[in-house]
């Protein structure tokens, strides 16, 4: 399958290297942000688009479209922020990951078998918006909405200045009553591909632009990206989740792990300690007794609160926190996906002069690099 995506409408011609043929043949499976004109002009003595891979895997090649002038290609730093283009390929790359995921999957694994439980019932339900079908998401439960009113009125999120929502579907109103009520949101880039994590503002949006900001294309739009050295205070930590235990507080996401990782990261920043609390809100079918606490890992992240649609549970976890990143359980394939990860081991081992360890090796979902638009 080919995905073609681009900034502006240009003329593309067939000549194409090596198989113009085939590319023509493919035209059914592109997905399009904008219109184009095609012309099957082979003769023609150069091409005026060239394509650059998004992905390595062979059974789906990926590919970017850029325009070109004269047969190089030509960047304009100045071009106004493409959201369209944005949202085209960052559905492409999670898409692209989802599949390779399911691929990595251990079917016989205790916390699969558990997530494929809830995922399925999800579908079989009907207990899931769009996206569908929910399995290796974070699930965009019927009533999202509403357990995050009953989040709005925790002592803990009123009391918040700044707070940490996952970017995922189901936490977008979180996102957006954080924003709306005068808040500043600190969300992650996604897979954390292009990034780190960005901060929103509400002194510096709209009412109209808070309500974009809440999506991935608005954080890329109106975000500021921050850096390990940011000076920042996380009063809040909202977490999505596939399944989470009531009476323990142990938790599942969709298995890539990011969640683990961003709160590793905020620990090693200051931004957050022990104290501070973390939140899921997840549909009641979600809710599970069969996560055992001894199974779990020491970077796994346990919530302090649960908020569905019809309740408000408070865990009193006694399952300990993460205190930063554990560089023995961190593969050199997860660290060779996150630019920011590479950027912290090597600050570390410079600060101390000792080479960190590495984790074994697995496999994982790809995160191909997505350039920065505007």
């Amino acid at each position: 399958m080919f995905w073609i995506q681009w900034e502006t409408n240009f003329t593309l011609e067939s000549s194409l290297r090596p198989n113009p043929t085939l590319f023509l043949a493919k035209m059914d499976a592109f997905r399009l942000s904008h219109s184009f004109m095609l012309s099957t002009n082979i003769h023609s003595p150069s091409s005026l688009c060239t394509l650059r891979s998004l992905s390595t895997n062979p059974r789906n090649r990926w590919f970017k479209v850029e325009a070109t002038a004269g047969g190089s290609q030509k960047k304009n730093n100045n071009k106004a922020f493409d959201a369209a283009a944005f949202e085209a390929e960052r559905l492409a790359l999670d898409a692209e990951a989802r599949r390779t995921m399911a691929d990595a999957a251990d079917p016989k694994a205790w916390k699969w078998i558990i997530r494929k439980r809830i995922w399925d019932m999800m579908e079989a339900r009907n207990f899931a918006n769009n996206p569908r079908p929910v399995h290796h998401r974070i699930p965009n439960f019927v009533g999202a909405s509403v357990a995050a009113e009953k989040m709005r009125e925790l002592d803990v999120f009123q009391d918040a200045q700044c707070v940490k929502v996952n970017p995922d579907s189901p936490q977008k109103q979180v996102r957006f009553l954080t924003l709306s009520d005068g808040k500043k949101l600190l969300t992650p880039q996604p897979r954390l591909r292009t990034g780190f994590f960005s901060v929103l503002d509400s002194n510096m949006l709209t009412l109209d632009t808070i309500k974009e900001a809440c999506t991935s294309v608005g954080v890329a739009k109106h975000g500021r990206p921050i850096g390990l050295d940011e000076k920042i205070k996380v009063d809040l930590i909202v977490i999505g989740s596939v399944a989470v235990d009531p009476k323990t507080g142990a938790r599942l996401g969709k298995g890539e792990g990011f969640a683990e990782l961003e709160y590793g990261m905020l620990r090693y920043m200051g931004a957050i300690d022990d104290s501070t609390r973390v939140v899921t809100s997840v549909h009641d079918c979600q809710l599970v007794d069969d996560i055992p606490v001894e199974k779990l890992l020491i970077h796994d992240v346990p919530v302090d609160i649960i908020c569905t649609p019809t309740q408000v549970i408070f865990t009193n976890t006694s399952i300990p926190k993460p205190q930063g990143i554990y560089w023995d359980k961190l593969s050199p394939e997860k660290l060779g996906q996150v630019r920011i990860l590479r950027e912290l081991k090597k600050r570390i081992e410079q600060e101390t002069g000792q080479k960190l360890p590495t984790g074994p090796s697995e496999k994982l979902p790809p995160t191909a690099q997505r350039s920065r638009r505007g």
